[in-house]
């Protein structure tokens, strides 16, 4: 499928605004202050996919795409079926990422439990109930309320007042001071985390955020910012100067009073990446759940061999290639006529010519990486040929190709190999479905197919599709 990712920019993600806005998943990582402020540390890319809008990020050396956000009921599924199929076509393996809990029961669904899931504590959201900020009610909350009337007391000249894109030059000057409390953390993410914040700044109205800061002697000492999405506030910003004590739990009441309104029933204040003290802190505030953030690895059938198989037709011997069989398998790989339907040819990636340990090193490096498994045709103890399945799916499918040593053509051989591999793959593998194709020039493999049982399955400029199913 023909996805075409591009890199996330800020005009994308204002014209993301009505998705972020209906997202009820209580996630902070679907919202649009947290994809403009982790943009470059995540090397976010975006797609619209059925109606959707799919994320892509890389992460330490791997590919994760984004539960799609979609504006209608059951588009989702649709934007799933467009990401496998662009991970086939180009053999990506899928790694899902901040999947909410409220889609968990698709993915199971999907593809049943060959899947394995992380939940990492430090990734979860903290969720709170609004009105709880509003009040600081109750023998729980008794240490918030303390630091607060314990600011107003010292403080009783503070303000608490809004911003808008106006005021950056001020919000610059604060976060100045707060930078050397931050940096002293030494780590990573405090950094990044800093950067981010001075990246979402200048575009506070761009993204319609909710900006508030404690104002003392005419000076900015706490700074917040939200954003609203579904049901609950966003808090993506919170910064104050410990100096002033009491300062953030101050500061966070009088935002919850502030934009808590109008609907809004949960607080999201973002996870705690680990951090022993934030999360201290976080917990003190009595969350009413974190908010799981699950990744999700579905499993292709291929990924449970450990080794390749052996298995018996009526003439035939199936199994694993080996050193000894490296000279029939060269002449099967370097005949250029027995290749031209294959579909790939090693001309295009290797320069000089190739000895028999290069194609056998292929193989192996094929199926150590689960990509394929290529298996030997033997007639007694003769190499004739290769059946592969490969191309496996997320669905319980496959792709099954074959050919043959010129001398042995026309002899049913390759049928009865096709037969052979479908066999595995549908009861060993329980694989519901194993397709082929055929280059329309290539009528002969267009025969041995139909002959092999499979059905007609399209057709396109270039090739004749087909497919199985155990019940054909």
């Amino acid at each position: 499928m023909d996805i075409n990712f591009k890199n996330l920019t800020l005009p994308d993600i204002v014209a993301m605004q009505p998705y972020f806005e209906k997202c009820n998943w209580r996630l902070s990582d679907y919202s649009a202050a947290f994809k403009l402020m982790w943009q470059k540390h995540f090397s976010l890319d975006f797609a619209y996919v059925n109606g959707c809008v799919v994320f892509r990020e890389y992460y330490q050396g791997r590919t994760y795409f984004h539960y799609p956000m979609e504006l209608e009921e059951g588009q989702s599924e649709g934007a799933i079926d467009g990401i496998e199929a662009y991970c086939r076509e180009r053999n990506i393996r899928i790694h899902y990422t901040c999947v909410p809990r409220e889609k968990m029961d698709c993915m199971i669904e999907r593809y049943g439990m060959e899947m394995r899931i992380t939940n990492h504590r430090r990734w979860r959201d903290y969720l709170y109930n609004a009105e709880d900020f509003k009040l600081y009610g109750g023998k729980k909350f008794s240490g918030q309320r303390n630091h607060v009337n314990k600011f107003k007391k010292q403080y009783p000249q503070y303000k608490f007042i809004t911003l808008s894109g106006d005021d950056i030059a001020r919000m610059c000057d604060f976060l100045k001071k707060f930078e050397s409390r931050q940096l002293a953390k030494g780590t990573v993410m405090a950094r990044e985390e800093l950067e981010g914040v001075y990246e979402l700044l200048p575009h506070i109205d761009d993204l319609k955020l909710k900006v508030g800061a404690l104002e003392v002697d005419g000076e900015i000492i706490a700074l917040s910012i939200g954003e609203r999405c579904g049901e609950q506030l966003i808090i993506h910003v919170e910064k104050a100067l410990t100096q002033y004590e009491g300062a953030y739990p101050t500061m966070a009441q009088e935002f919850a009073k502030h934009y808590a309104a109008d609907g809004v029933v949960y607080i999201n204040r973002e996870d705690d990446s680990g951090d022993p003290g934030l999360r201290k802190s976080k917990l003190q505030y009595n969350p009413v759940r974190l908010v799981d953030k699950f990744d999700v690895f579905p499993r292709r059938a291929i990924e449970r061999v450990n080794h390749i198989p052996v298995f018996v037709t009526e003439r035939l011997t199936i199994k694993e290639i080996t050193d000894i069989n490296s000279l029939e398998f060269y002449r099967l790989e370097y005949d250029m006529e027995r290749n031209k339907y294959w579909g790939y040819n090693w001309r295009e990636h290797y320069k000089g010519e190739p000895t028999p340990e290069f194609f056998m090193q292929g193989i192996r490096e094929d199926f150590e990486k689960r990509e394929e498994m290529p298996m030997g045709i033997f007639l007694g103890k003769r190499l004739i040929g290769e059946v592969v399945l490969h191309n496996f799916g997320y669905r319980n499918d496959c792709e099954v190709g074959v050919r043959l040593l010129p001398e042995y053509e026309g002899n049913g051989y390759a049928k009865e190999a096709v037969l052979g591999a479908m066999n595995y793959a549908f009861f060993d593998l329980n694989i519901e479905t194993v397709l082929a194709k055929c280059y329309k020039q290539n009528l002969r493999s267009r025969s041995m197919l139909l002959a092999a049982g499979m059905r007609p399955n399209g057709e396109d400029e270039t090739y004749f599709y087909f497919r199985k199913t155990a019940a054909m």
